[in-house]
C-alpha cells in the first residue's frame, strides 16, 4: 500500500487539559485500557473460529505480551487477535477512536470534579497518548492476502499510514514511546504493579517480559517450550562410579549406572522466560460447586495480602435481571467500629473498575472483603447519576438481600459457629441494621447478645427472659399478699380509664421489656456481681456502635428499653425494711446529702436502703437519660465540656444500710470524720461507675491515706 498522510478530526490541543483533568491520578489506565482492547481482539477471532469463517492454526494460543525497553523508553503491547487492514485502521483508530475520546470531552467538560467518572472507560486507544510523546501501530488482519500496516502519531492531528514490516502474524502490537515524566511506566516493578491492579483477571493470559532481557533461567528438557530461546546446552555431568577402567568388562553395576546417566535429563539454560501476571479463570467465574474451601482461601489471600483465614464467604452467581457474579468474604474483625477497613473491588467483565464504589455497593459492606462482577454496570457515568440510577439500586438491593439471607441460614442451620463469629461480625450487621432498614428487618431475630455467663441469646429469647424476670420480681414484691378482684356489679358501668393519663404510663411501663447491658465488664464488675448473685441477665455492648444501635432497636420495638446496669437498682438488689425504718433512713439521706453537697460543692441524691449484699457499701446509678446523653456527647467528640459532671443531676447514691460504714456515718452525723467518710464511700462507687478524674484520684488517694492513719494506735 502507498503511504498516507492525514489529519485527525479533532483539535487535541484543546482535549488535552480536560482529559488529564479526569485522568490527572489515573494515567496508568492506559495499560487497562490497550490490553483490554487487545481481548477483545483475540475475542473475535475466536468467535470467527468457532463460527466457522476462520480456522485458527494448530496449538494456537491466546495471548497478551507486555514487553518493556527501558533503554528506549518504550512498552509495546502485542496480542494474537483478529488484527486489522488499513481500512480499518482508518475507520477505527483515525475515526472511531478519536470520535470516542470527542464525545467523552463533550460530555464531562463542564463536569464538577468531585463528581467523578467511574472507572475512566471509553477512551481506549486515545488514552495511551496521556504517556506518549508518539504512538506507532503494528497490525495484521486475519483475512487471507491481508498487508501489514504500520500507523503513528505523535499526539496531534497529523498521522501517517504506510505497509508495515512489523508483523507476520495476525494481530496488533502497539508501541508507546513514553515522554519523559512518564518512564516509570517501562519499569518492570511499576508495570507488574499496574497490570495486576487492573488486569489480574482479564480472559486471556498476559505476560510482562524485558526486550533487552539479560537474565537467564535452567529447565529440563521435558519442560522446555517451542518458544524458549535456548541459550546453551547443559550436558549431565559424568559421575566417577560410571567410568569403567579400561580393559575392564562393564559389571552389572556398571550398566546400572549406564541405564541411570540415560534416564537423566538434559537441562537448556534459556532465556527468561516471560511472567505470566494474570489468573484467566478466577474463583468468581465458577459455580460454588466448583470451589474448594481451600481455594477459597488461597483467593482471599492472594487478592486482599491477608494471611488470617477469613471467618466465612459469600458466593454471588446471578443472571437474571441482571448478570452478577463475585465473592464476599468476612474477615476476623474483633475490635473496635473505628478500625474496621475492608475493600470491595468493582469489575467488568474481569477488568478492574474501582474500589469500594459506595453508590454500587452498600455503605455498611465496605466493613467486608471481596470481588464484584457486574458486566450490565453501566460505565462512563458519574457518581451522581449512578446515586438515581434504579439498575444500580436493584443491584445494590440483591446484594444485601444475599448477605441478609447468609447471615441469617448461618444461625439457624450452624448456630455454633454463628456464635463463634458473633463478636467478628457484630460490628458490621449493626452498622447493617443502621443503615439499611430492609437488612435490619431480616436480621432483627438474627441479633445475638452475650450474657455475662458468655452465652449468645437471639433478640426475640432475651426479651422472653425479661419478661420472666419481670414477672418473678412482680411476684416477690408481692410478698404473697392476696390481690382481690373489683367487683361490678352488672348494673354499674365500668369506669373508663382511657383518658387517665397516670393508668396509661402505668399500664405502658409493665409492658416494658426491659433488657439491662454491660459496657465495661472490669470497671462494672460490682454491678455485675449483683446481677450474677441474683441470677439476673445482662449482655455486653462494648463497642461505639452500640449506642445508636440501642436506640434504633428502641425505636422500632416499642416496647424494648436498654438499660445499663449502673442505671437504676432494682428491688431485687434490696431487702424490705419496716416503715419505721424507711422513714429513718430517709431523715439520715437527708443529712448525709447535704453533708455530700458541701464537700462535693454538687447537689446528689442519696438513698438509704437495706442491700441484699452486705459487702456492698455504696453504689452509684446515673440515669439512662443521662448516659445516653454523655455517651452521645463522647461519640461527636465534644470534648470542650466537663464530662464529669455533664449529666450530675441523673445520679444517685445508695447507702447500704447493713454496711457497718455506712451505719457509723448514720450515727455519727456530727464528726468530722463522718464527712470524709460520705466523701470516700462516694468516690469508691463512683470508681466502679466511671474512672475519676486526676484532680479527684489525688483527693481520694490523700482522703485515703487520712482516714488509714485514724486507725492507727495514738502515740504518747
Amino acid at each position: 500500500m502507498a503511504e498516507k498522510k492525514g489529519n485527525l478530526s479533532i483539535n487535541s490541543e484543546n482535549m488535552f487539559p480536560i482529559i488529564k483533568k479526569w485522568l490527572y491520578s489515573d494515567h496508568d489506565i492506559f495499560y487497562r485500557e490497550v490490553i483490554s482492547n487487545a481481548c477483545d481482539a483475540i475475542t473475535k477471532v475466536k468467535k470467527l473460529d468457532s463460527m466457522g469463517d476462520f480456522a485458527l492454526p494448530e496449538g494456537y494460543r491466546p495471548r497478551v505480551d507486555v514487553i518493556l525497553n527501558d533503554k528506549d523508553k518504550t512498552v509495546k503491547i502485542s496480542d494474537n487477535g483478529i488484527g486489522m487492514t488499513a481500512e480499518e485502521v482508518e475507520q477505527y483508530i483515525n475515526q472511531v477512536a478519536f470520535s470516542g475520546a470527542t464525545d467523552f470531552l463533550e460530555k464531562y467538560k463542564d463536569k464538577d470534579a468531585t463528581d467523578q467518572i467511574i472507572g475512566h472507560f471509553g477512551l481506549g486507544f486515545y488514552s495511551t497518548f496521556m504517556v506518549a510523546d508518539r504512538v506507532d501501530i503494528d497490525t495484521l488482519s486475519y483475512q487471507e492476502g491481508a498487508h501489514p500496516v504500520h500507523w503513528t502519531c505523535d499526539g496531534s492531528s497529523e498521522y501517517e499510514m504506510e505497509e508495515g514490516q512489523g508483523r507476520t502474524s495476525f494481530g496488533t502490537t502497539i508501541t508507546l514511546h513514553l515522554s519523559d515524566d512518564c518512564l516509570e511506566f517501562c519499569n518492570e516493578y511499576k508495570a507488574r504493579e499496574v497490570i495486576q491492579k487492573y488486569c489480574s483477571f482479564m480472559p486471556y493470559e498476559i505476560y510482562l517480559s524485558k526486550e533487552q532481557e539479560d537474565r537467564t533461567e535452567t529447565v529440563k528438557e521435558s519442560e522446555k517450550r517451542d518458544d524458549d530461546i535456548v541459550l546453551e546446552e547443559i550436558k549431565p555431568e559424568k559421575k566417577e562410579a560410571d567410568k569403567k577402567p579400561a580393559g575392564e568388562e562393564a559389571s552389572s553395576d556398571t550398566k546400572d549406572g549406564e541405564a541411570s546417566k540415560k534416564e537423566e535429563e538434559k537441562k537448556y539454560k534459556i532465556k527468561r522466560r516471560p511472567e505470566l501476571l494474570n489468573e484467566i479463570h478466577p474463583l468468581w467465574m465458577k459455580t460454588p460447586q466448583e470451589c474448594t474451601d481451600e481455594e477459597y482461601k488461597e483467593f482471599y489471600r492472594k487478592v486482599f495480602h491477608d494471611y488470617k483465614e477469613p471467618l466465612f464467604w459469600i458466593h454471588l452467581n446471578m443472571d437474571y435481571p441482571f448478570r452478577l457474579k463475585g465473592i464476599l468474604y468476612f474477615p476476623k474483625l474483633n475490635i473496635e467500629f473505628e478500625s474496621a477497613e475492608g475493600v470491595i473491588k468493582l469489575y467488568n467483565n474481569q477488568v478492574f473498575i474501582a474500589d469500594n464504589i459506595k453508590e454500587v455497593i452498600p455503605e455498611y459492606l465496605m466493613l467486608l472483603k471481596g470481588v464484584i462482577d457486574c458486566p450490565d454496570l453501566p460505565l462512563n457515568v458519574s457518581r451522581s447519576a449512578l446515586q438515581n440510577d434504579g439498575f444500580v439500586t436493584k443491584i445494590s438491593d440483591y446484594i444485601s438481600k444475599k448477605v441478609a439471607d447468609k447471615l441469617a441460614g448461618l444461625c439457624k442451620t450452624d448456630r455454633e459457629n454463628y456464635n463463634k463469629y458473633w463478636e467478628d461480625i457484630s460490628p458490621f450487621i449493626k452498622y447493617g441494621c443502621l443503615k439499611d432498614d430492609k437488612f435490619c428487618e431480616k436480621m432483627n431475630d438474627y441479633i445475638l447478645f452475650r450474657n455475662l455467663e458468655g452465652d449468645y441469646i437471639t433478640l426475640p429469647d432475651a426479651l422472653k427472659r425479661s419478661d420472666e424476670e419481670k414477672k418473678a420480681e412482680t411476684a416477690e414484691g408481692e410478698n404473697g399478699e392476696k390481690v382481690e378482684a373489683e367487683v361490678v356489679d352488672e348494673g354499674t358501668e365500668k369506669p373508663d380509664d382511657a383518658g387517665n393519663t397516670e393508668q396509661q404510663e402505668d399500664r405502658k411501663e409493665s409492658e416494658e421489656k426491659i433488657l439491662y447491658y454491660v459496657t465495661d465488664e472490669k470497671q462494672q464488675s460490682q454491678y455485675i456481681n449483683l446481677f450474677k448473685e441474683q441470677h439476673m441477665e445482662a449482655y455486653v455492648l462494648k463497642h461505639n456502635i452500640d449506642v445508636p444501635f440501642m436506640q434504633q432497636l428502641e425505636s422500632k420495638n416499642e416496647c424494648v428499653k436498654f438499660r445499663r446496669i449502673d442505671a437504676d437498682l432494682t428491688a431485687a438488689f434490696t431487702s424490705e425494711t419496716s416503715k419505721e425504718k424507711e422513714k429513718e433512713f430517709e431523715e439520715s439521706a437527708t443529712k448525709i446529702a447535704e453533708m455530700m453537697k458541701k464537700a462535693l460543692g454538687k447537689d446528689i441524691t442519696v438513698k438509704v436502703q437495706k442491700l441484699k449484699d452486705p459487702k456492698v457499701s455504696s453504689i452509684l446509678t446515673v440515669s439512662e437519660e443521662s448516659r445516653r446523653m454523655q455517651d452521645m456527647m463522647k461519640l461527636y467528640q465534644l470534648n470542650g465540656m466537663n464530662m464529669g459532671d455533664f449529666g450530675a443531676e441523673g445520679q444517685t447514691l445508695y447507702l447500704n444500710a447493713d454496711h457497718p460504714l455506712v451505719q457509723y456515718v448514720m450515727g455519727h452525723l456530727q464528726e468530722e470524720v463522718s464527712g470524709k467518710l460520705c466523701q470516700q464511700l462516694y468516690d469508691l462507687a463512683k470508681l466502679q461507675n466511671a474512672p475519676l478524674s486526676a484532680e479527684e484520684m489525688t483527693a481520694f488517694l490523700a482522703r485515703s491515706n487520712e482516714l488509714m492513719m485514724l486507725t492507727l494506735p495514738k502515740t504518747e
